[in-house]
């Protein structure tokens, strides 16, 4: 099943933080979506753990990972 007006369809999770890691880096992430796993002893790791269970802060990553596609 195609998802044409979906941009996050396909994309996983760890690739998104990846690339906002490469993008920002943690601190400016920190300030964007202030969740501990951007601010204190951050991983990419922890993170997943964090977003996987956390749907407001999962819809704000995503959210930022579509402005910096632009």
């Amino acid at each position: 099943m195609t998802q044409p007006n979906n941009p996050l369809h396909g994309v996983k999770l760890e690739d998104i933080l990846n690339h906002l890691v490469a993008t920002y880096g943690w601190e400016e992430m920190g300030e964007v979506v202030p969740v501990r796993c951007f601010t204190h002893d951050p991983s990419v790791k922890s993170s997943l753990k964090f977003l996987r269970r956390t749907p407001w802060a999962r819809k704000r990553v995503e959210e930022l990972y579509l402005q910096s596609l632009d």
